[in-house]
C-alpha cells in the first residue's frame, strides 16, 4: 500500500470553505495534517448578507476532529486581509483554493451591469486578489499550490450563465499563465471544473443526485495536486462523481484558403469549410509557441507552393445538407398514449374550462351527457416525440435541448376524440430547415385507433443557434401560419389564468422545471415560471370553440398556431378572433401588456351540415315540427305571461337516424317570446338533443324525460335546471 500523502507543516487557504466543496477541503486538508485557513463571508449563493457562522461551525469541526485551523470572514476583495489571516496564524501560506463563488444567472438581454460586475469581482476578480496576496510569500519559499475553480459552463458555455461562464474561463486563462510564471519558483497552479453538490446547485438538483456528486468526491483530486510530490502544472481537470479527467486544446489541421500574390476572400472560406472543421488527424498544441509555429509553417507553405489545389476544396454548405438525409424521414419507436376521462378533464382545466361556463360542463364532468374531450387534448397524446430525450436520438443531429423551442402548431383532427382510448402514435422527421438563425426540425405525428386515423399533428421545433448550415429554407411539407384579415376582430375572449395554471396543466405531462421553478426560470433568464405554449395554446382553441361552434366538438376540424412570446401564470389571456367562412383567423395577446403572444393563427370549422337537404321530403316531414309550429302558434297569444314565468332561451337538436335533421330555438327570455327554426341567436341557456321519434314520445307523455336523459336518449348542457320548465309548455301548448 502506497504512502498516505500528508500535508503535516503546510498552511492551506480554502476560499469559500463554510459549505459545500470548499469544507470538504478544509476537512480533508486538516485530517492530513494541514493548518487551515477557513475563509467564508457568510452571504447567500446571490453573494447577499453576511454572517460569521458558516466559517466557524467548520474551524469548531477541524479542532474538534484534533485538527488546526483559524475563520476568517472576509470577502475574496479583501485578498491582503484574508492572506495575513494566515501569516499571523501560522506565519507562512502554501497553498491556495480558489473556491469563493456565487450566481447570478441571467439569460444575457437580462444581464444587469450589477448582475455582471459582481460575477466577474467574485470569481474572477477576487481570486486574482488573493492568489496575488499569497504570491510573493511562495515565490520567496520558493514553494507554492494554487487551484483555480472554473465549470463547465465556462468551458462549453451555458444558457443563462453568459456573465459565470466568462469569469470562469477568465480564470483558466489566469492559471494557465501563473502555471508558466511559477513554475521556475516551484509554484504549481492548476484548473478544476468539478460537478458538484454545493449551494449554488442543491436548488436545482435532485436529491439523489445530490448524493451522487457529493463534494468529497471531487476533494481527492484538490489534494493530490496541492501536493509537494505533484508535478502537474497548468492543466485542466472535470471531476465528478468519482470520475476525473483532463482536458486540452485540440485543433483540426485547418486548410489554406489563400493563394500568393492573391487576395483572402470569404468564399474560399466556405469552400474550405469541411477541411477546416476537419478534426481528423487533430493536432495538440500546448502552447502560444505551438500556436504560432503552426501559422508560421503556413505561411511558408503559401509563399512555397504559390496555390492552392482546388481538388481538396470542400463545399461545406452541401455536406452539412446531406448530413441531414438520415435525419430526414427517420421514424421514432412507435409509442401508444392511453387516458380515460380523468386525464381528459385534468387537460381541460388546465387550458381554463370552469364550471362557472354551462358550456364547459361537458369536457368537465364525466356524466355529462354529452361529455367531450376538447380537441386541442390531440396534442397532448402526440408530444412524447418531443418530451426528453427523444429529440437526442435523432440520427445525424447534435441537438442541444437547452436550445429547443416549440416554434408552431398544427393539429388536425378527422374524427372527435373518443371519451377515453388507447391511441397508437407514429412519429416521423418531415423534414429540417435552415432558418439562418436555427434549425427546424419538421415532426409528423399520427395517431391512429386500431386502423383508424384519428388525429395528426405537426410539431415545428426550432433549435436555437443551429442554422447557416446552407439548407434549404422552405418546405411543401409545411403546415403554413396565415397572417390575421387587416380589420377589426369579429369576436373577442378573455380568460384570466391563475397562478397555478401551469402546475396544473403540467400534470397532462409537460414536466419542465421552466414551467414551476423558479430558479430555473432564472436561469433561463425568466423572472418566474412561465406558462406552457401549449395551453396557452388550448385556451385560445377553446376560445373559438366556444364563440363559433357553440363547444360542439364535431365542429372542430384543424388548428394552426405560431408561438412568439411567453404567458406568465395570473395574466389574462386575451384572443381576438375574425369569421372568414369556416375559418375563423386569431391572435393572442396578454391584455395587460397588449404582446401578442400567439401570431398567424387560425381554426378550420366543420361546415354545419345543410339541414334541410337532410330533412325528409313531404310524406317523411319531422313530426317535431308539428309541434314547434303549434308552440309558436300559442305563444302570439300569452307569450308575456310565459316569458315573465320561464325568463331563458332553449335550444333544440332534432335527430334522425343519428344526424342532426333540424335545430329549433324557443325564446321565452325576450320580448313577448318566440318559437323559430335554428340556432339561437345569441346564446341558449340550455340545449337539447333527442331524436324526432323521443321528442314526440316525451310529448305524447309515452317517455318520462328525466328517464331519458339517465338513459342517454336525451342529452342535455346548459342550465339543465331550467328544462323543467318545459314541462308546462310541452304540456299546455303542445296540444295537436
Amino acid at each position: 500500500m502506497s504512502t498516505p500523502l500528508r500535508f503535516d507543516g503546510r498552511v492551506v487557504l480554502v476560499t469559500g470553505a463554510g459549505g459545500g466543496l470548499g469544507r470538504a477541503y478544509a476537512l480533508a486538508f486538516a485530517e492530513r495534517g494541514a493548518s487551515v485557513v477557513v475563509n467564508d463571508l457568510g452571504g447567500d449563493f446571490k453573494g447577499d448578507g453576511k454572517s460569521s457562522s458558516a466559517a466557524d461551525k467548520v474551524v469548531e469541526e477541524i479542532k474538534r476532529k484534533g485538527g488546526k485551523a483559524v475563520a476568517n470572514y472576509d470577502s475574496v476583495e479583501a485578498g491582503e486581509k484574508i492572506v495575513k489571516t494566515a501569516l499571523d496564524a501560522f506565519g507562512k501560506i502554501d497553498v491556495v483554493v480558489n473556491n469563493a463563488g456565487i450566481l447570478r444567472d441571467r439569460s444575457f438581454a437580462r444581464i444587469s451591469d450589477e448582475d455582471w460586475d459582481i460575477i466577474q469581482r467574485v470569481h474572477l476578480r477576487g481570486s486574482f486578489l488573493v492568489t496575488r496576496a499569497a504570491w510573493e510569500h511562495m515565490k520567496k519559499q520558493k514553494y507554492g499550490r494554487i487551484i483555480m475553480t472554473s465549470s463547465a459552463s465556462g468551458i462549453y458555455g451555458n444558457f443563462g450563465q453568459g456573465n459565470y461562464s466568462a469569469a470562469k474561463l477568465g480564470l483558466l486563462g489566469l492559471s494557465n499563465t501563473l502555471a508558466i510564471e511559477g513554475k521556475k519558483n516551484n509554484i504549481h497552479c492548476n484548473t478544476i471544473a468539478p460537478t458538484a453538490g454545493s449551494r449554488l446547485t442543491q436548488r436545482i438538483l435532485p436529491e439523489d443526485l445530490l448524493e451522487a456528486l457529493k463534494p468529497d468526491y471531487v476533494a481527492p483530486l484538490v489534494l493530490w495536486l496541492c501536493h509537494e510530490s505533484c508535478e502537474e502544472n497548468g492543466g485542466l481537470f472535470e471531476v465528478g462523481a468519482g470520475w476525473i479527467g483532463k482536458l486540452r486544446w485540440e485543433r483540426s489541421l485547418g486548410a489554406i484558403v489563400r493563394q500568393k500574390n492573391q487576395p483572402m476572400t470569404p468564399e474560399a472560406v466556405k469552400a474550405n469549410w469541411t477541411k477546416i472543421c476537419d478534426f481528423d488527424n487533430a493536432i495538440k498544441p500546448q502552447n502560444v509557441q505551438d500556436s504560432t509555429r503552426s501559422i508560421i509553417e503556413f505561411l511558408s507553405k503559401i509563399n512555397s507552393e504559390g496555390e492552392v489545389s482546388t481538388n481538396q476544396t470542400n463545399h461545406a454548405a452541401s455536406t452539412a445538407t446531406s448530413g441531414f438525409a438520415e435525419a430526414v424521414g427517420h421514424k421514432f419507436p412507435p409509442f401508444s398514449s392511453a387516458y380515460t376521462e380523468l386525464q381528459a378533464i385534468m387537460y381541460a382545466l388546465g387550458v381554463g374550462a370552469s364550471v362557472k361556463d354551462p358550456k364547459d360542463l361537458k369536457f368537465i364532468y364525466e356524466l355529462s351527457s354529452d361529455f367531450s374531450c376538447l380537441p386541442t387534448f390531440g396534442v397532448i397524446l402526440a408530444q412524447k416525440c418531443i418530451m426528453g430525450e427523444a429529440m437526442a436520438t435523432i440520427p445525424g443531429l447534435s441537438i442541444n435541448l437547452v436550445k429547443v423551442l416549440h416554434g408552431e402548431q398544427y393539429l388536425e383532427l378527422y374524427k372527435p376524440l373518443p371519451r377515453t382510448g388507447s391511441l397508437q402514435c407514429e412519429a416521423v422527421v418531415a423534414d429540417i430547415l435552415d432558418k439562418g438563425s436555427g434549425l427546424l426540425i419538421l415532426l409528423d405525428v399520427y395517431s391512429y385507433s386500431g386502423k383508424e386515423l384519428i388525429c395528426y399533428n405537426q410539431f415545428s421545433v426550432f433549435v436555437v443557434g443551429s442554422g447557416g448550415f446552407g439548407g434549404k429554407r422552405t418546405s411543401d411539407k409545411v403546415k403554413l401560419a396565415v397572417p390575421i384579415p387587416n380589420r377589426p376582430p369579429d369576436a373577442v375572449c378573455t380568460d384570466t389564468t391563475s397562478l397555478n395554471q401551469a402546475a396544473l396543466y403540467r400534470l397532462s405531462g409537460d414536466w419542465n422545471p421552466l414551467h414551476i421553478d423558479p430558479n430555473f426560470a432564472s436561469v433561463a433568464g425568466f423572472d418566474r415560471p412561465i406558462l406552457h405554449g401549449l395551453c396557452t395554446f388550448g385556451f385560445s382553441a377553446r376560445h373559438v370553440l366556444h364563440h363559433f361552434a357553440d363547444s360542439d366538438v364535431s365542429r372542430f376540424k384543424a388548428i394552426k398556431v405560431r408561438f412568439s412570446k411567453p404567458v406568465y401564470p395570473g395574466q389574462t389571456i386575451q384572443t381576438e378572433m375574425w369569421k372568414e367562412g369556416n375559418r375563423i383567423h386569431f391572435q393572442t395577446k396578454i391584455q395587460e401588456t397588449g404582446d401578442i403572444v400567439i401570431s398567424d393563427a387560425y381554426v378550420d370549422l366543420v361546415p354545419i351540415p345543410d339541414i334541410s337537404a337532410k330533412a325528409p321530403s313531404e310524406g317523411g316531414r319531422l313530426q317535431s315540427t308539428l309541434v314547434f309550429e303549434e308552440i309558436g302558434r300559442h305563444l302570439k297569444d300569452i307569450g308575456r305571461e310565459v316569458v315573465k314565468k320561464v325568463n331563458a332561451v332553449f335550444e333544440w337538436h332534432i335527430t334522425k337516424d343519428g344526424n342532426t335533421a333540424a335545430k329549433w330555438t324557443i325564446d321565452l327570455k325576450n320580448g313577448s317570446g318566440s318559437v323559430y327554426q335554428g340556432p339561437a341567436k345569441g346564446s341558449a341557456d340550455t340545449t337539447l338533443i333527442l331524436s324526432d321519434e323521443d321528442f314526440m314520445e316525451v310529448v305524447l307523455g309515452k317517455l318520462d324525460p328525466q328517464k331519458a336523459f339517465f338513459s342517454g336518449r336525451l342529452k342535455a348542457r346548459g342550465n339543465i335546471m331550467l328544462s323543467q320548465k318545459l314541462q308546462m309548455i310541452l304540456r299546455d301548448y303542445a296540444k295537436l
